[in-house]
This record gives structure tokens, sequence and C-alpha cells, in this order.
């Protein structure tokens, strides 16, 4: 999103649906009512455009709320010095995460920032908060400043964030670990929430379906998916259906079923994908039917998996950032299957492979030989398929393992069809790289 996008869409968001959930936005909304439209446009243009006193060429003057909502975006989106310590400005005055030079005393700005990121939660929707508080910690060079509880406790947490506290996560202090915990913790139980139930009402069908026996034993026989199995054979002078294939209900349901291996790339720009494989993890790990294993890697080899029970232990145990070898973790992933024929892998990563490309391509068919389900995922997250390697996906695709990026709302469909052995859902945008999505 860029500069002039994120700002209209929170001018827009804010001044016409008055949707931020404080006062000062439903203040906002109120102060539009009751002008004239093209009053309104330049109103909106105003904020959009930036300028002291009309500078930018509308001639609109802003008061009251829409000066203090000019003054906050104009503290990040301004062509001038940031805000800062200096600035003098607070609460309500839009004070912002710099006054003073951007790049100098960072420290001393934390409260300053406290206050402004208070500000942009009183004028602005919590999607444009989340856009903007990222914008700030990209432009301004803010990083550092996460690593105070103060500016920790007002920030707006969401994955992104806890992408950027896992980087710092080496060079955080002891005071703020705490705080940073805390906020990883709120985002995971939500990203839990919202992906738990259907998680594992969609995996746990699929392993119901594929634990079903041609062969059983007459006390384990399905006969009610025998009968509808069984109608093409139905004799209406006997009034019976022949019964030419048998559906039984899989003996082994108290054992473990399925192998899983998560193995995920750790590489700065996997944050996210990071943050919702370690929740899935988690989720995988919790069913019984299904053995679940968490690899973690750049050019080192973690194995998380004793920490599947809380993700907030597996997130910060990763390192992101470094470089990639993707072979070195393939093989170590090998070398823990056991059963390949029950086996799925999925690896997670952008493919920028540091280390031997032609021997990562070899393990991948030679465990896809064995019997293993492979499953490349360029990116786990709602952003889509970041910058990949191209040559890779499509050396991948042609072994039969389409590489293709997925939502986390995809990923339990995903997983459901590779625990069946059916095709995968590859999405559209991805066919070329994948072709149809059929099984390896």
């Amino acid at each position: 999103m860029t500069t002039a996008t994120t700002v209209t869409a929170a001018t827009t968001a804010t001044t016409a649906n008055g949707t931020a959930g404080a006062p000062g936005a439903s203040h906002a909304a109120q102060e539009s009512q009751g002008t004239d439209p093209a009053a309104e446009r330049l109103r909106r243009w105003r904020l959009v455009l930036g300028g002291e006193g009309g500078g930018d060429g509308t001639g609109c003057a802003l008061g009251g709320t829409d000066a203090a909502m000019d003054r906050t975006l104009e503290a990040l989106y301004g062509s001038g010095p940031g805000p800062g310590p200096g600035s003098g400005q607070g609460a309500g005055g839009g004070g912002g995460p710099g006054g003073g030079r951007r790049a100098a005393g960072l420290g001393g700005s934390a409260p300053q920032i406290a206050r402004w990121l208070g500000d942009i939660r009183t004028y602005f929707p919590t999607s444009v908060v989340q856009v903007m508080q990222r914008d700030a910690i990209d432009r301004l060079g803010l990083s550092a400043l996460l690593l105070e509880p103060e500016m920790l406790e007002a920030v707006e947490a969401d994955v992104h964030l806890v992408g950027t506290l896992l980087s710092l996560n080496k060079v955080m202090p002891e005071t703020t670990k705490e705080t940073a915990r805390a906020v990883v913790r709120k985002v995971v139980e939500d990203l839990e929430k919202r992906l738990t139930a259907r998680t594992r009402a969609t995996l746990a069908g699929a392993l119901d379906r594929s634990a079903r026996i041609s062969r059983p034993r007459h006390r384990d026989i399905d006969w009610d998916r025998t009968i509808r199995a069984n109608l093409k054979n139905y004799l209406p002078e006997y009034g019976t259906v022949v019964p030419e294939r048998l559906v039984g209900y899989g003996r082994a349901a108290q054992s473990v079923k399925k192998e899983v291996i998560l193995c995920i790339d750790q590489s700065g720009s996997m944050a996210a994908s990071v943050v919702y494989a370690s929740v899935f993890g988690a989720v995988l790990a919790s069913m019984r039917s299904l053995d679940t294993r968490l690899v973690v890697f750049d050019t080192a080899v973690v194995d998380l998996t004793d920490q599947l029970s809380d993700p907030v232990d597996v997130l910060f145990g990763t390192q992101l950032g470094g470089g990639t070898d993707i072979n070195r973790a393939l093989a170590y992933c090998q070398s823990r299957i056991t059963r390949p024929a029950e086996t799925v892998v999925v690896l997670i990563s952008d493919l920028y492979e540091g280390g031997i490309r032609n021997e990562m391509l070899k393990r991948v068919a030679a465990m896809q030989a064995s019997g293993v389900r492979f499953v490349t995922l360029l990116a786990l997250s709602d952003e889509g398929a970041p910058a990949y390697d191209r040559d890779h996906a499509a050396a991948l695709a042609a072994l039969g393992a389409p590489a293709f990026a997925c939502t986390p709302d995809l990923f339990p469909e995903v997983m459901a069809a590779a625990l069946e052995k059916r095709p995968l859902p590859v999405p559209e945008s991805f066919a070329p790289h994948g072709g149809s999505g059929a099984a390896g």
C-alpha cells in the first residue's frame, strides 16, 4: 500500500464512516456532516495532501479534530523531519513518532511514540492503525523502540508486529521480554480462536476417510457407506443390494495414522508464515491421530517439536533472518521419516536456496518415490506470494510438488487433500507452476 493510498484510506474510513471506535473518530465524522459535497471533497483532499495553512493548493484550513488528525498524519507521512522529543506534541495534538531528527535519539523519544500510537488509535480504525504502525517502523527506522515496554504496551498487535518482535528477540533486554511475550501471546490466542475449530473439523474428516478399508471384518463394515457405494448393484426382483465392494472403518483409530512434518524457512521475508505455521503446528500436534514434527531452518536446522504445546515458545525459539539451506533442512526431515506412505512433508519457503540445488531436488524426488506426500508453500499468510525463486518452483512442480502461496483459511483444505492423497487445491494464479495440483 502506497503512502497516498494509506492516507486516503485512513481519512476516508474515519471521516466517512467514523469506524475507529474512539471518540475522536466519531467526532471527526460528525464534523463532516452538514457540509456541502464540494467543501467535503476539499477537506478530504486537504487531509490527503497535507501542508500547513492550505499551502497544498486546496485553500482549505483545518481546525479541531481535523487539525489534530492532520498533525498525526504529517508526523509519519510529511516531508519534513519526523516527530521526536523536542516536538512538544502530545496526545490529541498529533505528536508523532519522531519531531526533531528521525535517525537520532530514538531511545529518548519512546514516550512520545507511545502518545502518537494513542493518537492514531483515537482517529483511525484498527486496520488502518496496523498499516500506519508498519509504515512508522519501516519509514522512520523505529524497530529499536519496540525494545521498550511502554511502546509495546501502546501498539496494536498483529502478525506483522509479532514478526518484528521475533527478529529483535536476541537483542531484547530482559525488562522487555515479558511484555513482548504478552503481546505475542495475545496475537497467537486470537489466531488459535480463528483457526483451530475449522482445522480440526476439516482434518478429522480427512483422517476418517483415509482410514477406511476395503476388506473389513464383518464387525468393521460401515453399512451406510457400503450400501451407497453399491446402489448400482440393486436387484429389484430380490429387493436387495449386492455388496460388490465393502467399505469399513479403519481399526487403527487409537493409533497414529499419519505423520506430518512442517519444515519452515525462518529467513526474514518469511516472518508472517512462521507465525501462522507455529499456530497450525500446535493445532495439528493436539490431534491424537497425527504425529506432528516442526522444524525451522536458515543455514542451521532446529527441531522445535518438543515445544509444540505452546506456540509462543515455538516462536521465541526461532531466529528470523540469516541465510537459507533448504537441502540441509530436507535432509534432516528425511532422516526422521519412519513410515513414508503415511507421511506428509510441508516445506514453507520462498525457495531461495543457499545450499546445493540439485541435492535438494533429488531429496524431494526420493521422498516422493518412497511414498511421502510433499507440499511446497511459498507463503502461509494473508498477503499472497512473496518474491520467490521461480526456477525452483518450476522444478518442484515438474516433480509433482506444485509450489504456491497459501492463505491461513485455505491451509486446512491443503492439509486434508495431502492426507487423503488427492489433488491439492492450488490457486488459479499458480496453476502454471503446479498444473492441476495432481498428487505427487
